[in-house]
C-alpha cells in the first residue's frame, strides 16, 4: 500500500479534477494519506481543494473523502454495553449559541453517553470549549481514557479535538482558511462528518443555520448541506438527521463566552429565554428519536423537557464540571438555586447601556452586528492560538416583539476598556429595528428537520454535485 502511495501522481490526481472527473476511492485514498503523511506539497494539497471547490464532489466522493479523513488517526472504541447509547450534535455556528452546554447534559440525563469534541471560535465570540473555558478550573484537554471514564461516570464531556483524532482534518481546515475555499459543502461535510464519525457514534443531529448571522443566507443552501450531511453520515453507519433553524437575532439574550455560561446555567434550572429553551428540547428531541431511546419526535422533546425541568440535566451539568478540574465546591455553588454567578466567574471591568432612539415595536435585533462589535472589544479571536477576553459580551434586554418606549435601555454591553468608540456605539444602535407592530412575525427558530430516510435513497446514487 505504501508503495502504491509513493508512486501516485498528485498532478494528475489533481488536473483530473480541475477538468471536471470523478475522483474514484482509491484516488482519494492517494490524497488523504499524502496530506497525512506530508508527501503531497502543500502547494498541490492546496490546487485540489480550489478544484473540488470550483468542480464540486458527487455524493459518492464525498462519502470516500469523508471515510479516508476520518480513518486518518484513531477511531473512538467504546463498551459494548454503550451500543445506541453514544450520541452527538454539531452547529454550523451562530449568535449566542450556547446549546451544547445544556444540550449534552440533557442527553445525559436521559441515558446517553455524549462524547462532545467541540471547537474554539475564530469568528465572532469564543466556541464552545471558550465558553467552558470561562468557568475557573474547566479543563477541555482529556485523553481518551479520561474521556471514557468520564462518559462512565458522568455520562457527557465536551472537550477539545485529540492529537490522534482525524489529523488530515487539522491539516486541510487551515488550507482551506488560506485558500478561500472554506465554503465547500464537500470539504464542510468531510470536516465535520470525519471528527463526529471517529468519536464512534450511533446517531448524530446537525444544526444547520441559515440567515444574515449564518455562514448560508438562505434556507435553500443550508438544506444542500444539510442534504450532504445527512447523506455521508448515514452512508458511513451513523444514524444521521439535521434541523434548519433561523440564525438572525441572537440565540437567547447573551452574547460572549461569559454571559452564555450564565443562560446556560440558566436554562438547566428551568428557566432562561424560550428560544434557547425550543432549540435544545427540538435538538435532544431528535437525537433521542434517531437513537432509539424514545418512540416519537415528540416523546423525545417531552424528555429532554423534564429533565431540564426537574433538575436532573443540571446535576449532570455539575458533574461534568467537577470531572473536568472545576473544584466541587464551585461547581455546585454554580449550580444552587439563586446563584450570584458573578462572584464565582469573572465579570467585565465596565458596564454600559444604550438606550432606544425610538417608540415602536422591536422588529429584529442584528445578531451579526452585535457579534462583530463584542468580537473587536475583545470576545473573540482572529487567527489561531490569539487569547480571547471571556468576560466581553452584551446582554439584549428587550426581546423581539416587544414594544420598547423611546429612552429605554435595550442592550448592556459589558467591556474592559473605559469607555465604548461612537463607532461601536452607532453600530449597535443600527443593529436595532423598531417600527409598527403590525410588521412584526414571530418565528420558531427550528424550520425542518431533515430525516435519514428522506434523503438518503435520492442523495447517494446520485450524480447531482455538491
Amino acid at each position: 500500500m505504501s508503495q502504491a502511495h509513493r508512486a501516485v501522481n498528485f498532478q494528475e490526481l489533481i488536473r483530473k479534477k480541475r477538468d471536471g472527473g470523478e475522483l474514484d476511492t482509491h484516488d482519494i485514498r492517494a490524497f488523504i494519506h499524502g496530506v497525512t503523511t506530508a508527501t503531497i506539497q502543500e502547494s498541490q494539497t492546496g490546487a485540489m481543494l480550489m478544484a473540488i471547490w470550483q468542480k464540486g464532489m458527487v455524493a459518492k466522493e464525498t462519502i470516500a473523502l469523508t471515510r479516508e479523513m476520518m480513518m486518518s488517526g484513531k477511531v473512538f472504541r467504546w463498551p459494548e454495553e454503550w451500543a445506541g447509547l453514544v450520541v452527538d450534535k454539531h452547529s454550523t455556528g451562530g449568535v449566542g449559541d450556547k446549546v451544547s452546554l445544556p444540550l449534552a447534559p440533557a442527553l445525559a440525563a436521559c441515558g446517553c453517553k455524549v462524547p462532545m469534541i467541540s471547537g474554539r471560535g475564530l469568528a465572532h465570540t469564543g466556541g464552545t470549549l471558550d465558553k467552558l473555558e470561562s468557568v475557573p478550573g474547566f479543563s477541555v484537554h482529556q485523553s481518551v481514557d479520561q474521556i471514557r471514564q468520564i462518559l462512565q461516570d458522568v455520562g457527557c464531556c465536551i472537550v477539545g479535538q485529540t492529537e490522534t483524532l482525524v489529523p488530515a482534518d487539522r491539516v486541510l481546515y487551515a488550507l482551506r482558511d488560506a485558500t478561500a475555499t472554506v465554503d465547500s459543502v464537500p470539504l464542510i461535510t468531510g470536516s465535520i462528518i470525519s471528527k463526529k464519525g471517529a468519536e464512534g457514534l450511533c446517531a448524530l443531529l446537525l444544526d444547520v443555520k441559515y440567515g444574515s448571522a449564518a455562514l448560508y443566507k438562505d434556507l435553500d443552501s443550508a438544506r444542500i448541506l444539510a442534504q450532504s450531511l445527512v447523506t455521508t453520515g448515514n452512508a458511513l453507519g451513523i444514524k444521521t438527521g439535521a434541523v434548519l433553524s433561523r440564525m438572525y437575532t441572537p440565540i437567547g439574550r447573551c452574547v460572549g463566552n461569559t454571559l452564555e455560561v450564565f443562560e446556560a446555567l440558566e436554562c438547566l434550572k428551568g428557566r432562561g429565554s424560550d428560544d434557547l429553551k425550543e432549540l435544545v428540547t427540538s435538538l435532544g428531541g431528535y437525537l433521542l428519536w434517531l437513537s432509539g431511546r424514545s418512540s416519537t419526535l415528540q416523546c423525545g422533546q417531552e424528555e429532554i423537557s423534564r429533565v431540564l425541568t426537574n433538575g436532573e440535566a443540571l446535576q449532570k451539568f455539575r458533574a461534568m464540571l467537577e470531572a473536568q478540574g472545576v473544584s466541587k465546591d464551585h461547581a455546585q455553588t454554580l449550580c444552587l438555586e439563586n446563584t450570584d454567578y458573578s462572584k464565582l466567574i469573572r465579570r467585565s471591568e465596565y458596564q454600559t447601556e444604550l438606550q432606544s432612539l425610538n417608540d415602536g415595536t422591536v422588529l429584529d435585533i442584528d445578531g451579526l452586528a452585535i457579534s462583530i462589535v463584542v468580537h473587536q472589544l475583545g470576545a473573540g479571536r482572529t487567527k489561531v492560538g490569539e487569547t480571547i477576553n471571556h468576560s466581553v459580551g452584551a446582554e439584549l434586554l428587550v426581546d423581539p416583539g416587544q414594544h420598547i418606549n423611546k429612552g429605554q435601555s435595550w442592550i448592556r454591553i459589558h467591556h474592559d476598556c473605559p469607555e465604548l468608540s461612537p463607532q461601536h456605539c452607532s453600530k449597535l444602535q443600527e443593529s436595532l429595528v423598531i417600527g409598527s407592530g403590525d410588521n412584526f412575525e414571530a418565528n420558531t427558530r427550528v424550520t425542518e428537520f431533515i430525516t435519514p430516510d428522506r434523503h438518503l435513497p435520492q442523495c447517494i446514487d446520485s450524480d447531482f454535485r455538491l
